[in-house]
């Protein structure tokens, strides 16, 4: 079997799903960049893993017919609902893939939890630590009837990081020290670039902060296998007001452009952030470097099939990082893939994300990251813009 979330040992090569595999209808709302990927993840699981469960790709919702048809059509969804209600509560839908702006993240979700769907939603959880705790508590109140519930941090499905996690967990880094966690875009360093939704809190909540820097919290956690106390923060907004995608005037950029923050873990080491979407040249790069009392391990994930790792025990006369392939059958999730050597993509681990949420689904578990881990995320988020707001005094996160 591939590996279950949240401890993703060793993969080996499994077998397509067979056909007598029971399955589970998957309602989808939202059909844009996110849409299309979960897409490709739904469609590519039972592919690939030996599920238990096979997923239908039943419905795709969204508010414009025209383009909601299309895009089912495309992406290959069999029906199309134009009102996520009525997505929620067909008979053919079990599962619910929430990839819509983060303002509608709560009542989307929370409604398919009452109604005895299995929710699977992007991050960040919510736009606010309020609507994340009501999230969190309907989850709660939906898992002792059996439903199940998971945020989409795929990042943690990396099988480099995981690896990386796996590594730290059997104390091959000794005590963490530092960590360093990056997330460097620069999609609109053009001042003309549109002022899109992403760059209203309205609609997003935050900017790079809770677009990007969201990933990096949870990657930091999830490798260290440890959580944030504390932080100290700076933002900026470099460009505050952007052309109208409907090119009828200007209008104000209510986000951050960039986050910067150091932090403090439980277990005492210390920790730098950032997150912008100015770093010209860079496209997506997500660092993360992790120091140890016996070594250290670095990843960037615009190179996402290689862990750099230094032992610190061996010769100093030969001691550095050396660069490990993460491709290997042992390694986690590769073995469902490809011979070894033969890259990865960003889409796979959406598709690991699928098969571990479907696993756990089956085996009446509970999926790893939940809504309580991304409430903690969104905690932090809200300390660090606490802490900005506040000239960067230093912030507890709330336990």
């Amino acid at each position: 079997m591939s590996p279950v979330i949240g401890d993703p040992g060793p993969a080996v090569r499994p077998e397509a799903a067979g056909e007598d595999a029971e399955r589970i209808g998957v309602g989808m709302v939202g059909y844009a960049f996110m849409g299309r990927v979960h897409s490709q993840a739904w469609r590519s699981a039972a592919a690939f893993f030996d599920l238990p469960l096979r997923p239908v790709m039943a419905a795709l919702s969204g508010r414009d017919a025209a383009r909601v048809t299309a895009a089912a059509a495309k992406l290959g969804w069999a029906a199309v609902e134009t009102d996520w209600k009525d997505l929620v509560h067909r008979d053919d839908v079990q599962l619910v893939d929430v990839c819509t702006p983060g303002d509608s993240h709560a009542e989307i979700a929370i409604a398919a939890l009452e109604a005895g769907r299995h929710v699977l939603c992007e991050k960040p959880l919510a736009n606010t630590v309020a609507e994340a705790e009501a999230m969190a508590e309907a989850a709660g109140r939906a898992r002792a009837r059996g439903v199940r519930s998971m945020v989409g941090f795929n990042y943690r499905r990396v099988p480099a990081l995981a690896y990386a996690r796996e590594l730290v967990r059997a104390g091959r880094l000794g005590q963490i020290r530092h960590v360093r966690a990056q997330y460097l875009q620069d999609w609109i360093v053009d001042p003309a670039f549109p002022l899109v939704w992403r760059l209203r809190r309205e609609r997003a909540g935050s900017g790079a902060l809770g677009d990007i820097g969201a990933h990096i919290v949870d990657a930091a956690q999830y490798v260290t296998d440890d959580l944030l106390a504390g932080v100290s923060a700076i933002t900026e907004t470099f460009v505050r007001e952007r052309p109208l995608p409907e090119g009828t005037g200007r209008g104000e950029v209510t986000v951050d452009d960039a986050a910067l923050f150091i932090g403090r873990f439980r277990g005492g080491a210390l920790a730098s952030f950032e997150a912008t979407r100015f770093a010209a040249g860079r496209k997506n790069a997500l660092r993360l470097e992790v120091n140890g009392s016996l070594g250290s391990l670095a990843f960037d994930f615009e190179s996402m099939n290689e862990l750099w790792f230094h032992d610190h025990a061996g010769d100093a006369a030969e001691a550095g990082f050396r660069r490990i392939l993460v491709t290997e059958p042992g390694h986690p999730y590769a073995g469902a893939w490809w011979p070894p050597g033969h890259a990865l993509g960003y889409e796979h681990t959406f598709t690991h994300q699928a098969a571990d949420l479907l696993q756990a689904v089956a085996a009446g578990a509970d999926p790893l990251p939940s809504f309580a881990d991304g409430l903690q995320v969104q905690r932090v988020l809200a300390a660090v813009e606490e802490s900005a707001a506040n000239e960067s005094r230093w912030t507890p996160v709330p336990g």
